[in-house]
């Protein structure tokens, strides 16, 4: 063996194990998924709440349009709807809990067991406990137990309302009153006893209740909290004033809900007929049809398997991995006390030197074999990428809708997410979000299409079939994000840029349909975000 392939084994191991481990972590983190139904329905609230007419001085000046959409949008029951959300939501939180308290407890027993064979007289040479990996793997349990602790505890905090707001006062009372019962953060206890006075009978006002509604409840349910309050005090020019804010914001959460559910809705609509379409014309058609175009026609690839396997550990997962934590670590970079700008900005410098190693660690690969032959790494501006970019978007989008759906039950609301998500999401800095939108929509597409469709899939053509490449390359793409949820999903996204990129043979038609995918997610998140407070 060479001194390079034995790199590339220890290399290998430790990619694999790096992997295995980032993917099990994620496997206590709720998903990004999640969060975004309950900023929707929380939309779907401030919704409910607009009044046609609050502010016209006829009904005849009401705005019939948004009238239509607010019907649509909001469906008979809103309060039931969201409840029902909610409440789902606490049910999935709650099983992945017991799922972490499970693990916690085999992890006990695991290292309980170990520690009475060491105290065992010894015959032989007893077995060593792997203390530091165990200790990790409980400090990584319970943080996520407390994690999962704190989001049942805010999901109660909300509940209740949504309960007393049909009322319902003794569920609501009894949901905050599991507060008291159990160790949580103070703040939430403080907001709960609020509450919890707001509704009682007869009231009981705290001194610091407004401050405490500000300060930890959002949304909807802070509206709600705050009506409550100047109710009892009897403040009606600031209910007056608080309800002409909750009118403006019902409107523009009418339009946002039309927004995020006009782009998948209708979209979704059209890649369906797009993908019935497609398939009858391959049905009847046969090998003259959209889909068959290039499907059998494998790439004239030079290298061999090393050349691949050093390109993907060595370029990608040492880079991405181990040579840039360290380096960071080195420079003492740590992005966690960063503000919501310099973590967008950290990203968007992490990800382009990974980019320019990998590029390069790939160049160096192949440039014993340039000049390749001329259907590799295409860049055609001449031809029709726009409409396999566009059309794949579309397709792309009901098959990872449903696959989302599916992967959302399988997996409870658990498996992680996309890191970038959640800053995008709670982020209300324009910067950073342009910063996101760089990363996201232009330099991943790049970076990620050259390196999985411009150069893994048409390599492993030279030892599989073309739909056996685009499989392989799909998997790949879809672990090398490191969300256990996001590996379905994922991987149904790379199936559809392969398919393009096979039929194409144009990079700039996979990048496109990239880019419009992140563009599309990242507005999603923007549009929820601006809406939750």
């Amino acid at each position: 063996m060479t001194i390079k392939r034995l790199i590339l084994v220890v290399l290998t191991i430790f990619a694999i194990a790096k992997v295995s481990l980032s993917l099990v972590e994620s496997w206590g983190q709720p998903q990004i998924q999640s969060r975004l139904e309950l900023y929707q329905t929380n939309l779907l609230l401030h919704a409910s709440e607009w009044q046609p007419n609050a502010e016209a001085a006829t009904p005849s000046e009401s705005n019939p349009d948004l009238t239509s959409a607010r019907n649509t949008l909001i469906g008979t029951n809103p309060l039931k709807t969201a409840q029902n959300q909610y409440q789902e939501a606490r049910e999935s939180a709650q099983e992945a809990q017991s799922k972490i308290v499970a693990k916690l407890q085999k992890l006990s027993t695991n290292e309980l067991a170990v520690a009475e064979e060491a105290a065992k007289p010894q015959l032989q040479v007893a077995p060593v406990a792997d203390t530091p990996r165990s200790s990790q793997q409980r400090q990584q349990w319970e943080m996520s137990l407390s994690q999962v602790g704190q989001l049942i505890d805010e999901l109660d905090l909300r509940l209740g309302i949504l309960q007393a707001q049909q009322g319902k006062t003794e569920a609501a009372l009894q949901s905050w009153s599991k507060f008291t019962e159990q160790q949580t953060k103070e703040s939430l206890i403080q907001t709960a006893e609020v509450v919890t006075g707001l509704w009682s009978d007869p009231p009981r006002l705290l001194p610091d209740a407004e401050s405490q509604i500000q300060k930890n409840l959002d949304s909807w349910f802070r509206y709600r909290a705050l009506t409550k309050l100047y109710q009892l005090q009897q403040r009606q020019d600031a209910l007056a004033s608080l309800q002409t804010k909750e009118q403006k914001i019902a409107e523009q959460a009418i339009l946002k809900l039309g927004v995020i559910g006009g782009i998948p809705g209708f979209g979704g609509l059209f890649g369906l007929i797009l993908l019935l379409f497609l398939l009858g014309q391959r049905l009847f058609r046969g090998e003259r049809s959209l889909l068959a175009t290039n499907a059998d026609v494998a790439w004239e690839t030079p290298w061999d398997w090393e050349i691949i396997w050093q390109v993907l550990i060595f370029g990608f997962f040492f880079i991405g991995q181990l040579a840039l934590p360290l380096l960071f670590g080195v420079l003492g970079v740590n992005p966690v006390g960063f503000t919501v700008r310099m973590k967008a900005f950290y990203v968007l410098v992490s990800y382009l030197l990974m980019a320019m190693g990998g590029l390069l660690v790939m160049y160096l690969s192949i440039k014993p074999f340039l000049p390749v032959p001329e259907d590799w790494f295409r860049f055609k501006f001449r031809s029709n990428w726009v409409l396999w970019g566009l059309g794949g978007y579309l397709v792309a989008l009901p098959l990872v809708i449903l696959v989302s759906l599916i992967n959302q039950r399988l997996w409870n609301g658990q498996g992680g997410s996309n890191p970038i998500l959640p800053l995008a999401l709670e982020g209300r800095d324009n910067v950073a979000l342009l910063i996101f939108f760089l990363t996201a929509c232009v330099a991943a597409p790049v970076f990620e299409e050259i390196i999985f469709r411009g150069f893994l899939l048409p390599s492993l053509t030279r030892y599989v079939p073309v739909w056996g490449a685009i499989l392989a390359s799909s998997l790949l793409f879809a672990i090398a994000h490191l969300s256990l949820s996001e590996v379905l999903p994922l991987a149904t996204l790379g199936m559809v840029l392969g398919i393009v990129y096979s039929r194409s043979r144009n990079l700039l038609a996979s990048m496109l349909l990239h880019g419009l995918w992140n563009a599309g997610t990242l507005l999603s998140l923007f549009v929820l975000g601006s809406g939750s407070n």
